[in-house]
């Protein structure tokens, strides 16, 4: 792929040469492709088509994930989140054994796939909280909690310079995937100061609906912050949070 050297960087299209902007620097590639009547009709293009609308389901699935919890992900995640979660997406509808290609889904994938994502690739939560969680995500009940026995923040939490105090945060959704149809809570501990002393146990407890047929997700997570004549500010803008699934129920 050329690249575009000089002082002026152009971003459009002159002639038949297309420039834009990558991560990589500005680039620039000759104007050409298929059209769309031909893709969307051409025998030879069926298994682009049947990616297409895969890859696309992918997307939609991921974007409902994303606002089930967005109030918890907005602190917590890095520039390239929503591109790696379509990536995850992808491969949960590649393991539908049910449908045809171009008509696997994600009830019918692995959602499975999903649990030990990452929100933020730059602070997984290993990095940042290690005491031990006790997570009950119970279909029958609705039950989504995460329990944590008293612990010393020194000792089980690392956070970066200037943190004086931080707080966990709990999400759960349940998401119907065809429908969009998504019913979800999140809590949240007080704020903790980051200090030697141990906490007390700690419930982060959300209610979803009993029985349900749809996949259920629930998030864990640490946010930092600093004090400052009694109010709490981001540490950072949030740059060091963490938030990952770490549990998931498919499709029953």
């Amino acid at each position: 792929m050329p690249k575009q050297r000089g002082i002026i960087k152009l971003d459009g299209t002159i002639g038949d040469i297309t420039f834009y902007r990558t991560k990589d620097g500005y680039m620039a590639r000759e104007k050409g492709g298929i059209s769309a009547q031909r893709m969307q009709t051409d025998p030879a293009f069926e298994r682009t088509r049947e990616n297409m609308a895969e890859f696309g389901r992918a997307g939609q699935a991921g974007k409902y994930l994303r606002n089930s919890v967005k109030q918890l992900i907005k602190g917590a995640s890095d520039s390239r989140m929503q591109n790696r979660m379509t990536r995850e997406m992808v491969k949960v509808i590649h393991l539908d054994a049910v449908n045809p290609r171009g008509q696997r889904n994600v009830i019918d994938g692995e959602a499975e796939l999903l649990q030990g994502f990452e929100f933020n690739a730059g602070s997984p939560l290993e990095t940042s909280f290690t005491a031990p969680l006790t997570i009950t995500l119970d279909r029958a009940t609705g039950d989504a909690n995460i329990s944590i026995a008293p612990f010393v923040p020194q000792v089980e939490v690392t956070a970066q310079p200037g943190t004086t105090h931080f707080k966990l945060v709990a999400g759960a959704a349940d998401i119907n995937f065809e429908t969009g149809d998504t019913v979800a809570a999140t809590s949240e501990s007080t704020m903790l100061p980051f200090t030697a002393v141990p906490t007390t146990a700690i419930e982060l407890e959300n209610a979803l609906p009993a029985a349900s047929v749809n996949p259920l997700f629930l998030f864990f997570g640490i946010s930092f912050y600093q004090e400052v004549n009694g109010f709490f500010y981001p540490l950072k803008n949030g740059a060091f949070n963490a938030l990952r699934i770490v549990r998931v129920s498919g499709t029953p």
